[in-house]
């Protein structure tokens, strides 16, 4: 059983939550590239439900496939979002941004009625912080939120892509932020949310609902607690 067939079964799984009807909010990166051509083939079966997307990539994937996909801008609110993460512990708490759409994958989130992360085994961590924190930075401010974060204790590398800067689909750049092991997920995600200059982070602290993970062909489902 190699990783992608992890993600794969993860991402099959979770896509029998989008029920007819629904609005749904499409995420980004590997696991949720199988998410997508899952939901077109049933899409093209006959199952009725429009979407949202979390980046330009993943638009593109779901109107290929012929799935109606609206404008953000338009929608205040959607039924279920269901992306990938890059570390998620115990508490639901997560990172996610190493594709560099966690601004928008924020907002999705945040506007669903439910949220599920899908994921390979690998995802899963004790304690947040192995990787490093991605901080969606305008460029009018790359030094001083880069001494700001440095000053929150982090080792700070701006995101760099063919020699230049990575630019977001909103063409900001991304500080990848190496905090080490985070102790306080919930205190630090404030504090970069203070920060002026900085447009987003990648902490996702309380906008996860459920997630699906499979590890080595194991299949695990777990539900957030009313008192998570």
């Amino acid at each position: 059983m190699s990783q992608d067939d992890d993600k794969r079964r993860a991402a099959l799984a979770a896509a029998d939550e989008v029920k007819d009807g629904m609005l749904v909010g499409l995420g980004t990166g590997s696991t949720a590239v199988f998410l997508i051509d899952e939901l077109g083939r049933r899409f093209a079966g006959g199952l009725r439900f429009r979407a949202v997307a979390t980046s330009l990539s993943s638009e593109a994937q779901a109107k290929a496939l012929g799935i109606e996909v609206l404008p953000f801008a338009d929608v205040a609110a959607i039924d279920l979002a269901i992306d990938g993460t890059d570390e998620i512990d115990p508490q639901f708490r997560a990172i996610k941004g190493a594709g560099g759409a966690m601004l928008r994958e924020k907002c999705v989130a945040a506007s669903a009625t439910r949220m599920i992360v899908i994921a390979d085994g690998s995802k899963q961590v004790a304690q947040l912080g192995t990787m490093p924190v991605p901080c969606e930075t305008l460029p009018f401010a790359l030094a001083f939120v880069r001494a700001a974060v440095e000053r929150l204790g982090a080792r700070v590398v701006l995101r760099t892509k063919s020699d230049e800067p990575y630019r977001t689909d909103q063409g900001n750049f991304v500080l990848d932020c190496h905090f080490g092991p985070i102790a306080a997920p919930a205190e630090l995600a404030a504090q970069l949310s203070s920060i002026p200059g900085m447009i987003g982070h990648g902490l996702f602290i309380d906008e996860v609902d459920a997630f699906y993970i499979s590890d080595a062909g194991q299949l695990i489902v777990k539900e957030r607690l009313l008192s998570d």
